[in-house]
């Protein structure tokens, strides 16, 4: 219906009598009227939103009214299950409409009813703990209707048990399943394929992209419109999911797989056991190998010149092509043989393509976390994949973010993701930044790089953060200036001090929301998706310009690609992506109408670089001052009187 969902968003909305203090606004009904356009047309809309517009219901109002069949992508499972249990029954509730939805999740989050016997059986645990956790999994899977296991808090987020009940696409037995008229992936796919709306998340979503272009069947159910919420991460996550990966994960569940599978039958274990145990321990060598000689991340040519780590890389590679023969052995003897004998296959594929992978369009690099480790050959332009893809699927695509535009110009997202003909929409927040809001530019004294840049920091900020009542968030570009932070200020301050690395990140956040005056000390992950509203943050301090590490393999790559053909990697790839990243950790601080609260961006390069600029342009129109005393007095001043909440987003 043209007009139809500004209407339903402006004055005498039905949201009014199920959402407390909604109220019009005018950037909400702009989003929601071009939402409409492009769903009517099938076009392409590429939208940013400040914080505070109401995004979710500007796109949810329209795809409700316009019955089309709709996939809407979330950037986490966390926001994932908002829109599906808040923001959807609330907009439903008082639109008076009754589409069926569906949640769909990867099957990492699913409950594995074969795998979790499978575990049981073995009764080999990673952990002590892991035994009471199975047996809790156990008694759950008796009441659990949809086997989601990522809400279900019978399983500890960081469990080592994880992978032993929930399956992967390598270990899936599918229609051989014992299990697979009960399994709850494939009730969960039979659910989304039966949906008007299916509410799903970037990884997901992304996944079924890459299956799809392999030549296998998708996921995800055929849809008329495609809502991408959170997009400035798509470009990222699709580049990851259309890479190759080879990781110590992949072989170790195989070895693990293949000792279960082989134990179930008559004399199947002497068959597998000798080989098993050979490439375990040429895993464990080239382990040991990456950790002596290797960063967390490089690439390729950094892998290869030593000689230990290729001979290393060698003789995992054989390990595993040793698997098969007893594999061919034991062919035919059971399901889950044959599927050990298929992943065997992939992996000795993936070694090939690793060895072979040079091309001017790929970039092979590596990675390390703790004993796990990442071999990829990872694509470098992955627009034409993904144009490729929305060609065939000729549906409406609606891609919006609080942070998608550098100084309004969206052209970084768009080519990243092969969108140039999209139509472009740059709305600003509706928040009284000018006068609820301070951006401090603290004069350090000391550059980035100097040795004595945390101590500088942390000096200036005690008497801030004492003046803030704490009430902060300490954001860090890395994990090493975080610890020296943290050690700077643990005997300053009397407030509570949450550290990254000390507990699991909701745990942290619940903890600074229900303290009242925590200072909580993050890097990457708090950047993004977390939403304190009220008192509780007053303070958002960013120590440095969040530019990417120079040595990232596959910026490295981008960037001498784009030199090639005289372009400027700083301009084009660096800079954009570290402005998309500040905005988003700025936008940390007011998170309502009522917020109040001062930024510090301490990186002296705001005002001795001539990108500077750049970065605070793009900020939110807040008062500027370099003054510590004009933050103390901001603080001493006193909150304004409260006001009733008011908000265009689900409570």
């Amino acid at each position: 219906m043209s007009g139809g969902a500004p209407a339903l968003l402006g004055a005498g909305s039905p949201l009014a009598d199920h959402l407390p203090g909604f109220r019009p606004r005018e950037e909400q009904i702009e989003l929601a009227g071009a939402v409409e356009s492009c769903l009517e047309t099938g076009g392409l809309l590429v939208a940013e939103a400040g914080t505070g517009t109401g995004k979710t219901l500007a796109y949810l109002v329209p795809v409700l009214t316009s019955g089309l069949r709709t996939i809407i992508s979330t950037g986490t499972k966390t926001l994932q299950d908002q829109l599906f249990f808040r923001d959807l029954p609330l907009v439903t509730a008082a639109l008076g409409v009754q589409p069926d939805v569906a949640l769909l999740k990867g099957r990492a989050n699913y409950l594995c009813l074969h795998r979790m016997e499978q575990a049981r059986r073995e009764g080999e645990y990673p952990t002590r703990e892991a035994i009471a956790e199975l047996e809790a999994v156990r008694e759950w899977s008796t009441r659990t209707r949809d086997g989601d296991l990522s809400v279900a808090n019978v399983v500890p987020d960081d469990s080592p048990l994880w992978p032993m009940v929930t399956s992967t696409n390598d270990n899936c037995l599918g229609a051989q399943c014992p299990d697979y008229e009960d399994c709850h992936v494939l009730k969960a796919r039979r659910r989304a394929q039966e949906a008007d709306v299916v509410v799903v998340n970037h990884h997901l979503l992304f996944a079924d992209m890459a299956i799809k272009r392999g030549g296998f069947g998708e996921v995800l159910p055929g849809a008329e419109a495609f809502v991408v919420d959170e997009a400035h991460q798509a470009p990222e996550l699709a580049s990851r999911f259309f890479s190759a990966s080879l990781t110590g994960r992949r072989i170790e569940d195989l070895l693990r797989d293949m000792l279960a599978e082989a134990g179930a039958l008559s004399g199947g274990l002497g068959t597998v056991r000798k080989e098993v145990e050979a490439c375990r321990q040429a895993l464990r060598a080239l382990q040991a190998a990456m950790a002596e000689h290797l960063g967390d991340r490089g690439g390729w040519h950094e892998l290869v010149r030593y000689e230990a780590l290729r001979g290393a890389l060698q003789d995992l590679d054989q390990a595993v092509a040793d698997l098969g023969p007893p594999l061919q052995g034991l062919e035919g003897a059971s399901r889950g043989i044959d599927a050990c004998r298929d992943r065997q296959v992939e992996l000795q594929s993936l070694f090939d393509l690793l060895d072979s992978a040079s091309g001017a369009g790929t970039v092979r690099w590596y990675e390390r976390r703790g004993k796990g480790f990442g071999l990829h050959v990872t694509p470098l332009d992955v627009s034409e994949v993904f144009r490729q893809y929305r060609d065939e699927l000729d549906a409406a695509w609606v891609f919006t973010s609080a942070t998608l535009a550098v100084g309004g110009d969206f052209g970084h997202f768009t080519r990243a993701m092969g969108l140039e003909d999209a139509r472009t929409l740059c709305l600003d927040s509706p928040f009284d930044y000018p006068n609820h809001a301070l951006l401090w530019l603290p004069d350090l004294g000391v550059e980035p790089r100097d040795p004595a840049y945390i101590d500088r920091l942390t000096d200036q900020l005690v008497p801030v953060l004492r003046a803030s009542r704490g009430r902060a968030f300490l954001l860090f570009t890395s994990h090493r200036a975080l610890q020296a932070a943290a050690e700077r200020l643990e005997d300053r301050l009397d407030f509570p001090m949450l550290i990254q690395g000390q507990a699991p990140r909701s745990v942290l956040l619940e903890a600074f929301r229900t303290s009242g005056n925590g200072v909580l000390l993050g890097t990457s992950s708090f950047w993004e998706g977390v939403d304190v509203i009220g008192e509780a943050l007053s303070l958002v301090v960013i120590d440095k310009l969040p530019f990417a590490a120079p040595d990232d393999p596959v910026l490295e790559a981008l960037g001498e690609r784009l030199r090639s053909e005289g372009g400027n990697p700083f301009m084009q790839l660096a800079l954009p992506q570290a402005v998309i990243t500040l905005k988003q950790g700025a936008g940390r601080l007011i998170r309502d109408v009522e917020d109040r609260g001062v930024l510090a961006v301490c990186d002296p390069r705001l005002h001795s670089k001539g990108y500077g600029s750049v970065f605070l342009d793009s900020l939110p129109p807040m008062r500027r001052t370099r003054e510590v005393t004009d933050v103390i007095d901001f603080f001493t001043a006193g909150p304004p009187a409260q006001a009733k909440r008011v908000d265009n987003e689900a409570p």
